[in-house]
Protein backbone atom coordinates (compact mmCIF):
# COMPACT_ATOMS: atom_id res chain seq x y z
CA UNK A 1 0.00 0.00 0.00
CA UNK A 2 1.44 3.34 -1.06
CA UNK A 3 0.77 5.80 1.74
CA UNK A 4 3.42 8.24 0.52
CA UNK A 5 0.79 9.90 -1.68
CA UNK A 6 -0.85 11.21 1.50
CA UNK A 7 2.30 12.94 2.71
CA UNK A 8 1.19 16.41 1.59
CA UNK A 9 -2.20 15.95 3.27
CA UNK A 10 -0.49 14.89 6.50
CA UNK A 11 1.65 18.05 6.39
CA UNK A 12 -1.49 20.15 5.82
CA UNK A 13 -3.26 18.42 8.71
CA UNK A 14 -0.39 19.23 11.09
CA UNK A 15 -0.28 22.85 9.91
CA UNK A 16 -4.05 23.18 10.30
CA UNK A 17 -3.78 21.79 13.83
CA UNK A 18 -1.37 24.49 14.96
CA UNK A 19 -3.06 27.30 13.02
CA UNK A 20 -6.46 26.45 14.51
CA UNK A 21 -5.07 26.05 17.99
CA UNK A 22 -3.17 29.33 17.83
CA UNK A 23 -6.34 31.18 16.79
CA UNK A 24 -8.35 29.54 19.57
CA UNK A 25 -5.78 30.51 22.18
CA UNK A 26 -6.15 34.26 21.55
CA UNK A 27 -8.78 36.44 23.19
CA UNK A 28 -10.70 39.23 21.45
CA UNK A 29 -7.77 41.58 22.01
CA UNK A 30 -5.27 39.20 20.47
CA UNK A 31 -3.71 38.25 23.80
CA UNK A 32 -2.81 34.65 24.54
CA UNK A 33 -5.21 32.71 26.78
CA UNK A 34 -3.55 30.55 29.41
CA UNK A 35 -4.61 26.97 28.77
CA UNK A 36 -5.13 24.73 31.80
CA UNK A 37 -6.04 21.80 29.60
CA UNK A 38 -9.80 22.30 29.61
CA UNK A 39 -9.94 24.74 26.70
CA UNK A 40 -7.81 22.59 24.40
CA UNK A 41 -9.89 19.56 25.36
CA UNK A 42 -13.11 21.34 24.38
CA UNK A 43 -11.80 22.76 21.11
CA UNK A 44 -9.54 19.85 20.20
CA UNK A 45 -11.97 18.39 17.69
CA UNK A 46 -11.70 21.40 15.41
CA UNK A 47 -7.94 21.39 15.78
CA UNK A 48 -7.83 17.87 14.38
CA UNK A 49 -10.21 18.49 11.48
CA UNK A 50 -7.29 18.27 9.07
CA UNK A 51 -6.74 14.67 10.12
CA UNK A 52 -10.44 13.95 9.64
CA UNK A 53 -10.13 15.34 6.10
CA UNK A 54 -7.14 13.04 5.57
CA UNK A 55 -8.96 9.95 6.83
CA UNK A 56 -12.03 10.84 4.77
CA UNK A 57 -9.86 11.07 1.63
CA UNK A 58 -8.23 7.71 2.42
CA UNK A 59 -11.62 6.04 2.82
CA UNK A 60 -12.87 7.52 -0.48
CA UNK A 61 -9.70 6.43 -2.29
CA UNK A 62 -10.17 2.91 -0.91
CA UNK A 63 -13.65 2.72 -2.41
CA UNK A 64 -15.96 3.73 0.45
CA UNK A 65 -18.93 5.87 -0.72
CA UNK A 66 -18.96 9.37 0.75
CA UNK A 67 -22.45 8.93 2.20
CA UNK A 68 -21.18 6.01 4.31
CA UNK A 69 -18.55 8.16 6.05
CA UNK A 70 -19.70 10.14 9.09
CA UNK A 71 -17.66 12.98 10.58
CA UNK A 72 -20.24 14.69 12.84
CA UNK A 73 -22.90 13.60 15.31
CA UNK A 74 -21.42 10.12 15.60
CA UNK A 75 -23.29 8.85 18.66
CA UNK A 76 -23.36 5.06 18.84
CA UNK A 77 -24.40 2.83 21.75
CA UNK A 78 -22.16 2.18 24.70
CA UNK A 79 -22.56 -0.40 27.44
CA UNK A 80 -21.72 1.58 30.56
CA UNK A 81 -23.33 4.75 29.16
CA UNK A 82 -26.13 5.30 26.64
CA UNK A 83 -23.95 6.55 23.79
CA UNK A 84 -20.54 7.96 22.88
CA UNK A 85 -19.78 10.47 20.12
CA UNK A 86 -16.79 9.22 18.09
CA UNK A 87 -14.82 11.37 15.64
CA UNK A 88 -15.36 9.21 12.55
CA UNK A 89 -17.61 6.30 11.64
CA UNK A 90 -17.89 4.21 8.51
CA UNK A 91 -21.23 2.40 8.22
CA UNK A 92 -22.26 0.18 5.32
CA UNK A 93 -25.57 0.61 3.44
CA UNK A 94 -26.87 -2.42 5.37
CA UNK A 95 -26.09 -0.67 8.69
CA UNK A 96 -22.98 -2.63 9.54
CA UNK A 97 -20.44 -0.69 11.58
CA UNK A 98 -17.18 -1.00 9.63
CA UNK A 99 -14.75 1.42 11.31
CA UNK A 100 -14.68 3.72 14.33
CA UNK A 101 -11.96 6.31 14.99
CA UNK A 102 -11.06 8.54 17.93
CA UNK A 103 -8.66 11.50 17.55
CA UNK A 104 -6.90 13.16 20.47
CA UNK A 105 -4.12 15.69 21.06
CA UNK A 106 -2.00 16.91 23.95
CA UNK A 107 -0.28 20.30 24.01
CA UNK A 108 1.10 21.41 27.35
CA UNK A 109 -0.50 20.58 30.71
CA UNK A 110 1.05 17.11 30.48
CA UNK A 111 0.98 16.44 34.20
CA UNK A 112 -2.70 17.33 34.41
CA UNK A 113 -3.87 15.42 31.39
CA UNK A 114 -1.79 12.29 30.73
CA UNK A 115 -3.78 10.19 33.20
CA UNK A 116 -7.02 11.67 31.86
CA UNK A 117 -6.11 10.69 28.30
CA UNK A 118 -5.15 7.20 29.45
CA UNK A 119 -8.42 6.71 31.30
CA UNK A 120 -10.44 8.07 28.35
CA UNK A 121 -8.75 5.73 25.87
CA UNK A 122 -9.22 2.67 28.07
CA UNK A 123 -12.76 3.55 29.12
CA UNK A 124 -13.95 4.22 25.58
CA UNK A 125 -12.49 0.95 24.30
CA UNK A 126 -13.90 -1.19 27.11
CA UNK A 127 -17.29 0.47 26.72
CA UNK A 128 -17.26 -0.07 22.94
CA UNK A 129 -16.21 -3.72 22.90
CA UNK A 130 -18.59 -4.63 25.72
CA UNK A 131 -21.44 -3.03 23.76
CA UNK A 132 -20.33 -5.01 20.70
CA UNK A 133 -20.27 -8.24 22.68
CA UNK A 134 -23.75 -7.53 24.01
CA UNK A 135 -25.21 -7.07 20.52
CA UNK A 136 -25.29 -3.31 20.04
CA UNK A 137 -24.09 -3.84 16.46
CA UNK A 138 -25.68 -7.19 15.57
CA UNK A 139 -24.95 -9.69 12.81
CA UNK A 140 -21.52 -8.47 11.81
CA UNK A 141 -17.81 -9.14 12.35
CA UNK A 142 -15.76 -6.93 14.67
CA UNK A 143 -15.37 -3.34 13.45
CA UNK A 144 -11.97 -1.67 13.13
CA UNK A 145 -11.37 0.57 16.15
CA UNK A 146 -8.66 3.20 15.75
CA UNK A 147 -7.06 5.65 18.18
CA UNK A 148 -4.82 8.42 16.85
CA UNK A 149 -2.99 11.02 18.90
CA UNK A 150 -0.79 14.06 18.30
CA UNK A 151 1.49 15.09 21.17
CA UNK A 152 3.48 18.31 21.38
CA UNK A 153 7.22 17.76 21.36
CA UNK A 154 8.87 20.16 23.78
CA UNK A 155 11.12 20.08 26.84
CA UNK A 156 8.22 19.23 29.14
CA UNK A 157 7.10 16.27 27.04
CA UNK A 158 10.57 14.83 26.36
CA UNK A 159 12.21 15.18 29.80
CA UNK A 160 12.12 12.22 32.23
CA UNK A 161 9.45 12.57 34.92
CA UNK A 162 9.72 11.36 38.47
CA UNK A 163 7.25 8.63 39.41
CA UNK A 164 5.40 8.82 42.72
CA UNK A 165 5.44 5.29 44.12
CA UNK A 166 5.18 5.48 47.94
CA UNK A 167 3.81 1.96 48.40
CA UNK A 168 4.65 -0.24 45.41
CA UNK A 169 7.06 0.04 42.51
CA UNK A 170 5.65 0.78 39.07
CA UNK A 171 6.43 -1.41 36.09
CA UNK A 172 10.03 -1.19 34.92
CA UNK A 173 9.19 0.17 31.46
CA UNK A 174 7.91 3.40 33.01
CA UNK A 175 11.13 4.13 34.90
CA UNK A 176 13.01 7.19 33.57
CA UNK A 177 10.36 7.98 30.97
CA UNK A 178 9.05 11.26 29.59
CA UNK A 179 5.40 11.95 28.83
CA UNK A 180 6.05 11.27 25.16
CA UNK A 181 7.57 7.91 26.15
CA UNK A 182 4.52 7.16 28.25
CA UNK A 183 2.16 7.92 25.39
CA UNK A 184 4.23 5.53 23.27
CA UNK A 185 3.89 2.79 25.90
CA UNK A 186 0.18 3.52 26.20
CA UNK A 187 -0.46 3.14 22.47
CA UNK A 188 1.62 -0.03 22.23
CA UNK A 189 -0.19 -1.62 25.17
CA UNK A 190 -3.61 -0.60 23.86
CA UNK A 191 -2.85 -2.60 20.73
CA UNK A 192 -1.18 -5.49 22.56
CA UNK A 193 -4.17 -5.88 24.87
CA UNK A 194 -6.50 -5.63 21.84
CA UNK A 195 -8.35 -2.59 23.10
CA UNK A 196 -7.81 -0.97 19.70
CA UNK A 197 -7.26 -2.47 16.27
CA UNK A 198 -4.52 0.11 15.67
CA UNK A 199 -3.14 3.20 17.38
CA UNK A 200 -1.21 6.03 15.81
CA UNK A 201 1.05 8.50 17.59
CA UNK A 202 2.95 11.45 16.13
CA UNK A 203 4.92 14.20 17.80
CA UNK A 204 4.72 17.76 16.55
CA UNK A 205 6.26 21.06 17.56
CA UNK A 206 4.86 24.57 17.30
CA UNK A 207 6.94 25.17 14.17
CA UNK A 208 4.73 22.49 12.50
CA UNK A 209 7.54 19.94 12.32
CA UNK A 210 6.39 16.41 13.12
CA UNK A 211 7.57 12.83 13.12
CA UNK A 212 6.95 9.32 14.33
CA UNK A 213 7.81 8.03 17.79
CA UNK A 214 7.88 4.32 16.98
CA UNK A 215 7.28 2.58 13.61
CA UNK A 216 4.62 0.20 14.93
CA UNK A 217 2.39 3.15 15.86
CA UNK A 218 3.40 5.61 13.13
CA UNK A 219 0.77 7.43 11.09
CA UNK A 220 1.80 5.35 8.05
CA UNK A 221 1.14 2.13 9.98
CA UNK A 222 -2.18 3.53 11.17
CA UNK A 223 -3.21 4.37 7.59
CA UNK A 224 -2.11 0.98 6.23
CA UNK A 225 -4.08 -0.85 8.91
CA UNK A 226 -7.23 1.16 8.14
CA UNK A 227 -6.88 0.66 4.39
CA UNK A 228 -6.33 -3.08 4.83
CA UNK A 229 -9.51 -3.41 6.87
CA UNK A 230 -11.55 -1.32 4.45
CA UNK A 231 -10.37 -3.34 1.46
CA UNK A 232 -11.48 -6.49 3.24
CA UNK A 233 -14.95 -4.99 3.79
CA UNK A 234 -15.57 -3.48 0.35
CA UNK A 235 -18.10 -6.19 -0.46
CA UNK A 236 -20.39 -4.57 2.12
CA UNK A 237 -20.69 -1.50 -0.11
CA UNK A 238 -21.58 -3.19 -3.40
Amino acid sequence: MNVEKYRDQIIIAVQKFWETRNKQMLDQNGKEIQDTGNRSAVTGGKQLDGFLDLLHAIAIDTGIPSNCIYLKGNHIPGFFRPTKDWDMLIISPTQKLIAVIELKSQVGSFGNNFNNRTEEALGSAVDFWTAFREGAFPNQPAPWLGYFMLVEKCDKSTSPIKINEPHFQSFREFQGTSYLDRYTILCQKLIRERHYSQCGLVWSSKDCSFGEVEPSISIDTFIRSLIGHLIGQLHEFN
